[in-house]
């Protein structure tokens, strides 16, 4: 079992996933060798944002300057990506 995700991890997609948008779905999608995974508006302006540059607490500082009002934004995006993070669609950056 890994370690659990700090404000100060950076994160990044998994290397074999592909996060892109996807036209004919209409959303971002991470694609991997055996699928597709859709993911909804909120997911993807999330996952653009781990690129390797921004720690976590940056990605919901750059999150809550874009959406400004989101309740809560804190725990939304700490919990989603935990939840990517359990599914191996995201890692943390080597140091």
């Amino acid at each position: 079992m890994s370690e659990p995700l700090c404000a100060d991890d950076v994160v990044v997609i998994a290397h074999n996933f592909r996060f892109q948008w996807e036209e004919a779905q209409g959303c971002h999608v991470l694609l991997y060798p055996e699928g597709m995974v859709k993911l909804n508006p909120a997911a993807g302006e999330i996952l653009k944002r781990c690129d390797g540059s921004r720690s976590i607490d940056q990605v919901v500082a750059d999150l809550s300057a874009q959406f400004p009002g989101a309740e809560a934004l804190r725990d939304d995006v700490y919990n989603f990506l935990k939840a990517a993070h359990d599914n191996q669609w995201i890692r943390r950056k080597p140091a």
